[in-house]
């Protein structure tokens, strides 16, 4: 009976946050780093918004008229306009811009997006897919970019990116010598000094652009957290009116506050990926 007691208690507020905090995975991680598992609740989720992305910016351009533009119209061409000047004032080159403006407004969209998933209950998603599973165990995150392992990858992809525009610029042989003469000069001595830098900041400027929205995201995933548990110990505590209440209040000014969160870093992954590409198309 004691046992039977155990395994139906609700569970603690550790206990809780740990739970929420753990990944639908293809099979059980063994280190705080396994490349063999795959996180498969980041994956369908970032995919899937990924594609909404898509739909919603060629809906846009589908139903876009040379007449008076109606509310959605005339959000998403605010919106292309601005990404279009920032891209412009960044990426001097018009032929690069062709594809890098698309690329920036995708990214803007695709990860506020992703972003916008923490607004949701935190326990909504979750619930549902207990549910359909069977298993009221089961775990599932549905913040993306929550994950540190998806935000390593949208920075490693732009690491790509501005290595491919490096090459396409300024040539495989003046990137090769930019590589060994910037930034201290063109001195032979000075040729491992210099590839050393230049590693040091394509691997800075890659972990600090995924772990900015990483970070950011994921702290605003943990104060959900908190205010959901003042919501669900309101009616454990003789102070159970004051908990409801703050948990309403809380979480109405933070969910407000959060709008603000989730549009800056989807702007700020946006400008840094336009700033790191515009950077490989200058010459030291």
């Amino acid at each position: 009976m004691a046992a039977e007691g155990h395994e139906t208690a609700a569970p603690s507020a550790g206990e809780y946050i740990i739970h929420h905090l753990q990944h639908f995975q293809s099979g059980t991680q063994k280190g705080i780093a396994d490349f063999s598992v795959v996180n498969l609740d980041s994956l369908f989720f970032s995919i899937f918004l990924g594609v909404l992305s898509c739909f919603f910016l060629w809906r846009a351009a589908k139903s876009a008229t040379s007449g008076a533009p109606g509310r959605f119209q005339a959000a998403v061409e605010i919106l292309v306009e601005m990404v279009a000047n920032q891209a412009k004032g960044i990426v001097h080159s018009a032929e690069s811009r062709k594809l890098v403006a698309p690329l920036a407004l995708t990214v803007f969209v695709w990860i506020f997006l992703m972003n916008a998933m923490d607004l949701l209950p935190v326990d909504l998603l979750p619930w549902a897919w207990q549910n359909i599973t069977g298993d009221h165990h089961a775990k599932l995150r549905v913040v993306p970019t929550a994950d540190l392992s998806m935000t390593m990858g949208l920075s490693i992809g732009v690491l790509v990116t501005c290595l491919i525009y490096n090459v396409k610029v300024k040539g495989a042989g003046g990137w090769a010598h930019e590589l060994v003469a910037a930034p201290f000069g063109d001195k032979v001595y000075l040729y491992p000094v210099n590839f050393l830098m230049q590693l040091i900041e394509f691997v800075a400027k890659t972990v600090s652009h995924g772990m900015r929205l990483f970070g950011n995201m994921y702290a605003g995933e943990l104060i959900f957290l908190l205010i959901a548990m003042m919501g669900g110990a309101w009616s454990l505590s003789a102070t159970g009116i004051g908990l409801a209440i703050g948990h309403i209040v809380a979480g109405s000014v933070w969910a407000i506050f959060h709008i603000l969160i989730i549009t800056l870093q989807a702007f700020i992954f946006m400008m840094l990926t336009l700033i790191y590409i515009g950077q490989a198309h200058d010459a030291h």
